[in-house]
């Protein structure tokens, strides 16, 4: 059953009255994320044409990894012909790998990153078949465990430096569901040096799935996170933001360097999921704003 405040996060990133389009194949949401289109759920795009980044320079492709038997399909994108490369996680939305998180994958890879961006809920489902929003949430996201996510994503780090990637500078970034993936991977995994989460909410019911939440899990953070948020979100209150901000103080003044090192950004005019190019959330200040600020982030803390 979706958690009652889940779904109110999640209910943020449509406007009201609005439901997404039917979905396509497998095949042709493997294809968005190889910029041909947008998977269905990504909908309602905007009138404009979202930002399309260039592939010249770099390789890009699907590839898959296996973890625990189960081949995970992903989107990756490099400099072309180059090696020991800062790997990015790119952490998807509610609506899976479409053709926005592959083009910030490509946004990445033209900084200098081999970025992947995996699949994390393609053992449950595919985002692309569904045409509401509550049916893909009680039917696919509600029942991805968190402990499968990040398996998978040790998987990502295992394949990136396994084809070019230095696994001694692995950074992670996520949107909405991934956002909060971002705060959950920084706190329980070894492998990153620091993570930016645009607007992941922090709290939730506990449940057999989602057992902890990064509220419950800031003493425990191993990397540097900067946040981005909208003061105009309707799904994850500045409380909450709040909430994190003195959870994580209070660990670093118990001696939690990641901790004290995290910093937050509020955008106050910024609706939920500012940074998405092809919905009417887009706020083009701050996602470029945000953008600039990751990407000095991961530098700062030695990623890039």
């Amino acid at each position: 059953m979706l958690e009652h405040d889940q779904k109110k996060d999640f209910d943020a990133l449509l406007p009201a009255g609005q439901s997404t389009e039917a979905g396509a194949s497998r095949r042709t949401a493997l294809k968005t994320a190889l910029g041909v289109g947008y998977a269905a759920t990504a909908m309602p795009i905007m009138a404009q044409t979202a930002i399309k980044t260039s592939s010249d320079g770099l390789k890009t492709g699907e590839t898959t990894y296996e973890v625990n038997g189960f081949k995970v399909p992903a989107f990756f994108a490099a400099p072309a012909g180059k090696t020991n490369l800062p790997v990015m996680l790119v952490i998807q939305e509610i609506f899976g790998v479409h053709e926005y998180i592959a083009d910030t994958a490509r946004r990445f890879a033209k900084a200098g990153y081999l970025a992947i961006a995996p699949e994390l809920y393609a053992r449950q489902g595919d985002p692309s078949k569904y045409n509401e929003m509550a049916k893909l949430m009680a039917e696919v996201v509600s029942k991805v465990p968190d402990a499968q996510v990040m398996a998978d994503l040790d998987g990502a780090v295992k394949w990136a430096t396994a084809n070019g990637g230095n696994a001694k500078k692995v950074g992670i970034t996520g949107f909405c569901w991934g956002g909060r993936i971002t705060w959950l991977y920084a706190e329980q995994s070894k492998n990153v040096k620091a993570g930016v989460a645009w607007y992941g909410r922090f709290v939730g019911q506990p449940s057999a799935l989602t057992p902890k939440h990064p509220l419950d899990l800031a003493a425990d953070l191993k990397a540097p996170v900067l946040g981005l948020y909208g003061g105009q979100d309707g799904g994850i209150p500045l409380t909450t933001v709040n909430q994190m901000k003195d959870a994580l103080a209070e660990a670093g003044a118990k001696g939690n360097k990641a901790a004290a090192a995290s910093e937050f950004v509020v955008y106050p005019q910024a609706p939920h999921a500012f940074h998405a190019d092809y919905r009417p959330s887009y706020r083009k200040d701050a996602a470029e704003d945000g953008f600039k600020r990751a990407l000095e982030w991961f530098k700062t803390h030695g990623v890039a």
